[in-house]
C-alpha cells in the first residue's frame, strides 16, 4: 500500500499548520516545495519566484517534488506531503499550457485518498512567501480539484475545525 499522503488545497487553508501537527505526532512530513523555493529565491537572485517567473518556479517545484519522492522509503509508516508533485505539475501546466499532468498520470505517487484544505478566508493571510490574493488562491484550488480528480484520486475535503481535529480526521480515515 502506498503510504505517501498528499495534503493539498487552497493557499492559506491551514495545510502547513496541519503538517506541523502531524510531525509533532511523530509522522514523517515533507514541507511544501513552493515555500522552500521562495525562501531560497529570496535569499538568492530571485529569478524563479512565482511572481517573477511562474514557469521557472513551477519547474523547480516539479524537480523538488520528484527529489522528495525519490529520497523516501515507500514501505515505511505514513508520510505526509504539504503539497507535492501533482500540485507542482498543475502549476506548471497552468503557467505554460504544457500537459504536465499527463507525465505523472500513471505514476500514482500518492495514496489513493488525498486530503484537500478548502478555501477558508477567515484564516487566509498574505505574507512574504505568499503574495497572491484570495481570488488567485480560489482559482488555484479549483485547478487542484480538477487535477487530482482527473488522475483518479479520491478527494476528501478537510473539515474547517481545529488543527488537532483535522489531524485526527486524516489518521482515522487512513486507518480504516
Amino acid at each position: 500500500m502506498n503510504r505517501f499522503v498528499a495534503i493539498s488545497g487552497c493557499s492559506g487553508g491551514g495545510k502547513s499548520t496541519l503538517i506541523a501537527e502531524l510531525g509533532r505526532r511523530g509522522y514523517a512530513v515533507v514541507p511544501e516545495p513552493g515555500r522552500r523555493i521562495v525562501r531560497e529565491e529570496l535569499a538568492g537572485n530571485g529569478a524563479a519566484l512565482p511572481w517573477v517567473d511562474e514557469a521557472a518556479f513551477a519547474r523547480r517545484a516539479v524537480a523538488m517534488a520528484l527529489d522528495d519522492l525519490a529520497c523516501l522509503d515507500r514501505g515505511g509508516a505514513w508520510t505526509f506531503f504539504d503539497r507535492g508533485l501533482i500540485d507542482a505539475a498543475a502549476a506548471l501546466q497552468h503557467a505554460t499550457g504544457e500537459p504536465a499532468l499527463d507525465d505523472i498520470a500513471a505514476s500514482r505517487p500518492y495514496h489513493r485518498r488525498i486530503f484537500m484544505a478548502p478555501p477558508w478566508p477567515d484564516i487566509y493571510a498574505i505574507d512574504a512567501e505568499r503574495r497572491h490574493d484570495v481570488d488567485a488562491a480560489l482559482a488555484e484550488y479549483a485547478r487542484l480539484i480538477d487535477a487530482y480528480g482527473s488522475l483518479g484520486y479520491e478527494i476528501l475535503i478537510l473539515p474547517k475545525t481545529t488543527v488537532a481535529a483535522r489531524a485526527d480526521f486524516i489518521l482515522e480515515t487512513l486507518n480504516k
